[in-house]
């Protein structure tokens, strides 16, 4: 045009403007601005919203809105550039306090305001000033429109107001789809699966088609729910409307099988799927990790390399979980090299992940260090530093990381106190664990959930206060579940009360626990007793039922390589070299002062006893240990049970005779063995 000397209209640079906008191309966007200027439309309304709005797309703010108050006229629509400027770059506040100027300078603000603001008060959770809004578009007559009460509705959902969201979406006189799935997704947000399924079938009901967004809803529902028969319903009917080519949806039914454990049927939906994206290859990790698949987890992440995708914060979070549960520190050193390399070790959530798994490794100050260099911390990082600290029995260390904690901007959630209360159970505070229950309820306003019961009623029954646990279960407002009373059969055990535990066991298995661990724990307590009548009893249950006791394992890493041994187990190629150190450390361990504890073995010789609790896993895991490793070597064992009492007393013993410090991980805490004591204090 210009070549050829034809002179452009002002609507030529609007285009133009919308187009840089759109493709975000603020060096063109500057250009055609300058243009605009040359050619004389810098007073024109319509040429400057358009430069408004592109300086906006381009999150040039502030330059957006130098160029609006240039402006020597202004309507409803430079208005509402201006106001979605601010509030699509995260500055709610602004955009609303322009609302209220657009107001004074006599523009009443319309739909497509309210439209605007809206989400950015979602998104800050402005509760009050959206309130404000509500009223407002009521008075104004907006509230019966379709998007904006659908934008009022996640708005509500997003500020965690659900009872709110609930009244607006039944006074909705017109609903479509997108009201329905916000609905969907809201409750979903909120914790509500239930209600987020309810929703989905009735809008079926209704007769309103399902998008796509509706089935990922419905099937992150089944997914927290852990209900595979509702999942692979709504997989049927992703088949029946045709909407499965969809990548988004594919990744949604991955993760939702992998979370009903059905890892299989999320792994072949995954071979089968051939455009996947880095989400697919996210959830097929965090599939395998979450299902304990560690080295599927691995590989695949070393296969999603060699196909030159690259990983994102989110692949980083699901390798660092699945080596969490390897519990090896040179495993995390490796994968926190990865993220330095990939410029990813100052994003929140690979840091957070970091922190937890090296806690989870035993490297608890490796941990601490790298939370102390953190620019940014959520309030899940002071939970996995203050959780990591309880776990290793340092209950005074996470009361004062807690402490300091309250003195900050982050505010504590039910996942911190209940980490705070746990911290107190492994070290015995048990004034301080009841304090902070309070505190929980009075000072925060957060309802105990039944996991903090759980926490309170271990707290007590740890330290002997048995009685004082039956009590605080008693006067629990809702009805106590298996944690709960799984925690107050296992402080029965402990402190051999068989009475009170035949109490507990009975509510207990009303409830039909599917975990065979307390059956166990309820025969341990006969045999402890010498009832060998009733473990038998125990035991024909279990059969009965088809529950089988779950075989102790523990793993050691040598030399890159993971050494794996079950209690009595003998096909390790060492096997033969392990038992007979194990007969020669048993006779060292008992020249310093151990005195086996077989009590729970019944109906055999006594050195046969001896035998069978020698045999643990744990113990052929040090041995295998002690064997391989040099002198002054840290042993470090991850168990899949907890620790038995006679192999906790043993390796007290071991220990000392070695001189070695050895680092156990069981089902809840870590133990560190030196010099003939545990860091736990018994508290285990």
């Amino acid at each position: 045009m210009r070549y050829d000397e034809v002179t452009p209209v002002v609507y030529d640079f609007t285009y133009l403007l919308q187009l840089c906008g759109d493709s975000l191309d603020l060096r063109r966007g500057r250009e055609v601005h300058g243009m605009v200027i040359t050619n004389g439309f810098q007073s024109n309304l319509f040429a400057m919203t358009a430069v408004v709005n592109l300086y906006a797309k381009c999150r040039q703010v502030e330059d957006a809105y130098k160029m609006f108050e240039r402006m020597p006229q202004r309507d409803l629509v430079s208005w509402n550039t201006v106001v979605a400027g601010f509030a699509q770059n995260g500055l709610a506040r602004r955009a609303v306090q322009l609302v209220l100027q657009m107001q004074e300078a006599g523009q009443k603000p319309d739909s497509i305001t309210l439209v605007t603001v809206l989400p950015a008060l979602a998104d800050v959770k402005a509760l009050k000033i959206g309130k404000s809004v509500h009223g407002y578009a009521f008075r104004a007559g907006f509230e019966s429109m379709v998007n904006v009460g659908t934008a009022m509705l996640d708005m509500y959902f997003k500020c965690g107001s659900v009872k709110n969201a609930r009244l607006v979406f039944k006074g909705m006189s017109g609903r479509n789809v997108v009201s329905w799935n916000t609905m969907i997704n809201g409750y979903e947000q909120n914790g509500e699966s239930e209600e987020a399924f309810s929703t989905f079938l009735k809008m079926l009901d209704e007769g309103v088609e399902p998008t796509n967004v509706s089935m990922m809803g419905a099937l992150h529902a089944c997914a927290n729910l852990g209900d595979l028969e509702r999942g692979r319903f709504v997989h049927r009917l992703l088949e029946e409307k045709k909407l499965g080519s969809d990548v988004s949806v594919m990744n949604s039914l991955i993760s939702m099988y992998s979370k009903c454990k059905r890892i299989d049927i999320a792994a072949s939906l995954f071979g089968n799927l051939k455009q996947k994206t880095v989400v697919t290859w996210n959830a097929m990790i965090l599939g395998y990790a979450q299902n304990g698949y560690i080295n599927e987890a691995l590989n695949l992440f070393c296969e999603m390399q060699s196909h030159d995708i690259k990983p994102d914060s989110f692949t980083l979070v699901s390798v660092i979980t699945a080596l969490a549960d390897l519990s090896v520190t040179r495993q995390a050193k490796w994968i926190h090299g990865l993220a330095i390399r990939a410029l990813m070790d100052k994003n929140v959530f690979v840091c957070t992940a970091l922190v937890d798994t090296y806690a989870k490794c035993g490297a608890i100050q490796t941990a601490r260090n790298l939370f102390d260099t953190m620019e940014e911390r959520h309030v899940i990082t002071w939970n996995a530093m203050i959780d990591g600290y309880g776990t290793h029995g340092h209950g005074k260390e996470a009361l004062d990381l807690f402490d300091e904690m309250q003195k900050g901007s982050v505010k504590p959630n039910e996942i911190t106190f209940l980490s705070v209360i746990a911290a107190c159970s492994h070290s015995g505070l048990v004034e301080e664990g009841l304090y902070y229950f309070e505190s929980m309820k009075e000072n925060y306003g957060l309802k105990p959930a039944m996991d903090h019961y759980g926490a309170m009623v271990d707290l007590l029954g740890r330290a002997g206060r048995l009685d004082d646990a039956w009590e605080f279960i008693k006067d629990m407002p809702v009805k106590p579940g298996i944690t709960v009373l799984g925690a107050m059969l296992g402080a029965c055990k402990i402190h051999k009360n068989v009475q009170l535990g035949e109490k507990v066991a009975d509510e207990l298995f009303e409830l039909d626990p599917d975990d065979g661990g307390y059956h166990v724990l309820l025969a341990n307590m006969y045999a402890s007793a010498s009832m060998w009548e009733k473990v038998a009893k125990v035991r024909t249950a279990m059969e009965k039922k088809g529950i089988q006791k779950t075989p102790g394992c523990s793993l050691v890493e040598l030399r890159n390589e993971v050494h794996t041994f079950y209690s009595g187990s003998t096909n390790h190629p060492q096997s033969k070299r392990i038992y007979a150190y194990l007969d020669t450390l048993g006779d060292e361990i008992k020249a310093a002062g151990y005195v086996p504890d077989s009590d729970s073995i019944h109906d055999v010789e006594e050195d046969v006893k001896e035998q069978l609790v020698s045999s643990h896993s744990e113990r052929l895991a040090i041995a295998f240990g002690l064997l391989n490793t040099s002198r002054g070597t840290t042993i470090h064992i991850r168990k899949n049970l907890r620790v038995c009492g006679d192999c906790h007393e043993a390796t007290k013993y071991i220990s000392l005779v070695t001189g070695r410090e050895i680092i156990v991980r069981d089902l809840r805490r870590f133990h560190h063995f030196k010099n003939g004591s545990c860091s736990c204090k018994d508290y285990w």
